[in-house]
């Protein structure tokens, strides 16, 4: 965390305008609306999607972990030991969103049109209604909930013997946030439904770097709200509870995605893996910023073993994500596709875990769902699949481009004002095509361009602040 907080000045940054500029929805069309109302009062025990077969209630005291103060709650897990058989048993329940959203009509209409939540600092724009993104249809806890639960038996080393994934009535009875539960875990107190979720999270992170999957866990930079409620930027590594989580949805993605390639048809999550020569290059990179590669060890490897904050390790880890570049869907249906692999996950993935708030999910789980009854998959959610992955791509871009958008704007608040001071900064990244570098600003955690001429990736130099102008929402830095 930075050691000291710098904030822009009270209602100077207008998030609205930046919405407005990118073309983002404000407000939700009354049709779509009404729809989701009445979707919402429903008997969740009795929606049921593409007239699957009745749900039974499932009890099983299932907790959601989640960022502090979400509504939105996608899923919810419990973890337990085979005791008979060894290994685990995970359990992860998704919400149905197809149990409350019509194939066809304007709710629908308009959650293709959005594709996706996007996320400003002051407040999201949801793929749906907030009457079931954060009300009817989050698996909020103390509430029964339609969900669609995945049951996953893991051997003792983690890797999945048995899936099992049917429609259902599930109870969160808490709902658990990031910093608590990394307290709780390393004071040994987790709530016993993830007690095991370290544990389980580390099998699989050992397992991933087998398969060469590669997860760049770099500190970010995130616009947050100040104590006092200004914006301000921070720099947030990623907590182990975090990425011990995320092992259970990358678990449940790639379950899914094997069901589809079995049954030869569905959507996949694919991301080419990385090319000998791109790994030629970073290897390069490597002996030049002194940091140990042996021969014989894969990528995968030495990225798990750098530290983001170290700032030879941030510039290392900044070219390596190259590396995950080329990220898409493809849709198949007949036959496997060629192209299928995630380089990130070293293997076939799909995206079933966050259907409230991907409208790919929704889709995916249904083809899945349907594949393992052995029942044909619904003709609303076969004829969908040649489209999602234009819309799921146009939608990815439009939040990378809110994210940059909102972040520049936070950036120049916050150095407005400073012109003529000098910071202290790292070398993450020399782009001699471009004739630049990329620096990151030690406090405040803003990430600049500046002249590359004399820099060295991963030192750490002294940059002036030129200019910072709020009309304008850009800021120039130069070597001091």
């Amino acid at each position: 965390m930075p050691a000291r907080t710098i904030v822009a000045p009270p209602k100077a940054i207008d998030f609205d305008a930046i919405r407005g500029e990118l073309g983002i929805p404000d407000g939700y069309p009354a049709a779509a609306v009404d729809q989701a109302r009445a979707a919402a009062v429903r008997d969740p025990a009795a929606a049921n999607g593409a007239a699957a077969p009745a749900r039974e209630p499932l009890d099983v005291p299932f907790v959601t972990l989640d960022p502090p103060g979400s509504r939105d709650l996608d899923q919810a897990v419990h973890l337990s030991r085979r005791e008979v058989q060894g290994g685990y048993l995970v359990r992860y329940a998704i919400a149905d969103v197809a149990g409350f959203v019509p194939p066809a009509g304007p709710l629908a209409q308009e959650t293709w049109r959005r594709g996706a939540t996007l996320y400003s600092p002051d407040r999201s724009t949801p793929l749906h209604p907030v009457e079931l993104s954060e009300g009817a249809a989050s698996l909020l806890p103390d509430v029964s909930r339609p969900a669609v639960v995945w049951t996953i038996a893991l051997d003792a080393a983690g890797e999945p013997v048995e899936v099992d994934v049917r429609r259902a009535v599930v109870r969160s009875v808490a709902q658990l946030d990031y910093p608590s539960a990394q307290l709780d875990a390393d004071s040994g107190r987790l709530h016993p439904s993830i007690s095991l979720l370290p544990e389980i999270g580390a099998l699989r992170q050992a397992l991933a770097r087998r398969r060469g999957a590669i997860s760049l866990d770099i500190p970010d930079t995130e616009v947050v709200r100040a104590p006092d409620g200004r914006w301000t930027l921070e720099r947030r590594a990623v907590l182990a509870i975090e990425r011990h989580n995320a092992e259970i949805s990358l678990l449940t993605g790639t379950c899914a995605a094997r069901i589809m390639l079995d049954g030869g048809v569905g959507l996949l999550r694919t991301l080419p893996p990385p090319s000998a020569e791109q790994v030629a290059l970073l290897r390069r990179a490597t002996a030049a910023l002194g940091i140990p590669w042996p021969e014989s060890m894969p990528v995968s490897e030495v990225i798990a073993g750098l530290d983001g904050d170290r700032p030879r390790d941030a510039a290392f880890l900044e070219d390596a994500v190259r590396l995950l570049r080329g990220a898409g869907y493809t849709a198949f249906d007949g036959s496997a596709p060629a192209r299928r692999e995630h380089g990130g996950v070293g293997g076939p993935y799909a995206h079933v875990t966050a259907p409230l708030r991907r409208l790919a999910d929704r889709y995916a789980t249904e083809v899945c769902l349907a594949l393992h009854a052995g029942r044909t998959v619904p003709d609303w959610a076969r004829m969908a699949l040649p489209d999602l992955p234009a819309t799921m791509t146009a939608a990815d871009r439009k939040a990378a481009e809110l994210a940059k958008a909102c972040a520049g704007a936070v950036s120049v608040f916050v150095l407005h004002g400073r012109e003529g001071e000098t910071f202290s900064a790292t070398v993450l990244q020399l782009e001699p095509a471009k004739n630049r570098a990329i620096v990151i600003l030690h406090e405040p955690p803003v990430r600049a361009h500046c002249p590359p001429d004399g820099l060295v990736e991963g030192s750490v130099i002294a940059v002036r602040l030129v200019s910072a102008d709020p009309k304008t929402n850009r800021f120039v830095v130069e070597p001091a």
